[in-house]
């Protein structure tokens, strides 16, 4: 039931190829959930500007002048970069807000699919190799990224429904597993001002771990909480603007695996998906423990790892 990947790079010279090492780990995953599939891409920074990667079923009609309309309302710069059903409009940072609201009025059909200031969300209905080839994800450069091929369980076969969920800037999450309470959960985040899109239980998991962080928690802090908070059956991975966390439910019956080298930390819900990495034969491999946070930054250090039983 679903497959997670993820892939965390410490050797910069890594960064052009992180697109196709994620493409193959998540293709190798494809028996796990054949349904749909997506990855979000920890790529270059654009410079006091924000990303907003965005989603049409009807693309020409919807992307076409699109930025220009929409330069008109938010009064800044706005460019476009269109990929098949996708696009990542760069504009200000102090615009989001204000372009999330005109996107409703005049182009409703169009769906926010990630925003922030380095990441990017493709995902779709389909096959994970033809979901990875409609966005040339081989082709894309960055510090890390996560994927996840899905098995629909908790709600329909839509774009919407696929994994990467975005609810907070920079940040997303994939999951393996299910939520019993996620339906109760979801009415008291909506009551604290969270916006969730979807009926899925994931993308409530990934509210849920937002509506923590602006309370003030750490990302350690916040899926700490979830171990308390979250019932179910769940392996999540994480990604920030920073780097990538792992959480496991207590009981940890979902697959999951990790390898670290001094070049990347990867996961994966099974040890194929790791197979073709560069060193694999030499790194230190190990199942991720119950309910303990695991963490890599950036910002710490090559190898900074947060632990909290």
């Amino acid at each position: 039931m679903c497959g997670i990947v993820g892939l965390f790079l410490k050797d910069p010279s890594l960064e052009p190829m992180l697109g196709d090492m994620l493409t193959d780990m998540l293709v190798t995953m494809t028996d796990r959930g054949p349904d749909s599939a997506g990855i979000a891409i920890y790529g270059a920074e654009t410079a006091g500007n924000a990303k907003l990667t965005v989603q049409s079923d009807t693309p020409d009609e919807d992307f076409a002048k699109l930025d220009t309309d929409l330069r008109k309302l938010v009064k800044g710069k706005v460019t476009i970069r269109v990929t098949d059903t996708h696009a990542v409009l760069e504009l200000q940072s102090d615009q989001v807000g204000e372009a999330r609201a005109a996107l409703k009025d005049i182009r409703p059909n169009v769906r926010v699919m990630s925003h922030g200031e380095s990441l990017e969300i493709f995902k779709e209905v389909g096959l994970p190799k033809d979901v990875a080839k409609r966005f040339n994800i081989r082709s894309m450069s960055g510090t890390h990224g996560i994927g996840h091929t899905r098995m629909a369980t908790e709600s329909a076969v839509t774009t919407m429904g696929a994994h990467p969920f975005n609810t907070g800037p920079d940040q997303c999450l994939v999951h393996n597993g299910s939520l019993s309470n996620h339906n109760s959960l979801r009415r008291r985040l909506r009551r604290e001002g969270v916006h969730i899109e979807t009926e899925n239980d994931t993308e409530v998991g990934a509210a849920y771990l937002t509506w923590k962080m602006q309370e003030g928690a750490t990302l350690g802090e916040a899926m700490e909480s979830a171990l308390e908070d979250l019932d179910g059956f769940f392996t999540f991975v994480v990604g920030t603007k920073d780097g990538f966390g792992v959480v496991r439910d207590p009981i940890a019956c979902k697959p999951a695996v990790m390898a670290e080298t001094d070049q990347y930390v990867a996961f994966g819900s099974e040890y194929r998906a790791l197979v073709n990495l560069p060193g694999i034969e030499n790194a230190r491999v190990w199942e991720p423990e119950p309910a303990t946070v695991y963490f890599w930054s950036h910002n710490e250090g090559p190898t900074a790892k947060e632990k909290a039983a």
